[in-house]
């Protein structure tokens, strides 16, 4: 569809998976929740980027052999996070967290 941004550089992936790269410092993680949201309960490490300001150019640098994580409270504005940052000229991947941070903390992913 013309004026749709090309997601195939987007995927949703298992919380467990995501927990496994986050453990072994492999994920930039970036939340989308609002700063009450993020103050309330994190991923530790998780930079907050809420989606009501997203700006694609304030995503943190993502190191070599380290994955671009999305994350939100259930997983849906996540998806419009990444939708923003592809049709902003974003290139790399984006792996979003499915089931956000309910999700996470149903695999035992720990919060602070």
């Amino acid at each position: 569809m013309a004026g749709r941004p090309d997601l195939s550089h987007v995927h949703i992936v298992p919380p467990y998976d995501i927990k496994r790269w986050v453990e072994a410092g492999e994920a930039v993680v970036v939340d989308v929740r609002e700063p009450d949201e993020f103050a309330a309960e994190a991923i530790p490490g998780a930079v907050n980027l809420p989606l009501s300001s997203f700006d694609p150019a304030r995503l943190p640098p993502v190191p070599e052999g380290k994955r671009l994580v999305f994350h939100c409270r259930s997983g849906v504005r996540c998806g419009t996070a990444a939708e923003r940052a592809v049709a902003l000229g974003y290139e790399g991947e984006i792996f979003r967290l499915e089931g956000g941070i309910f999700g996470w903390k149903m695999v035992g992913g720990k919060t602070r």
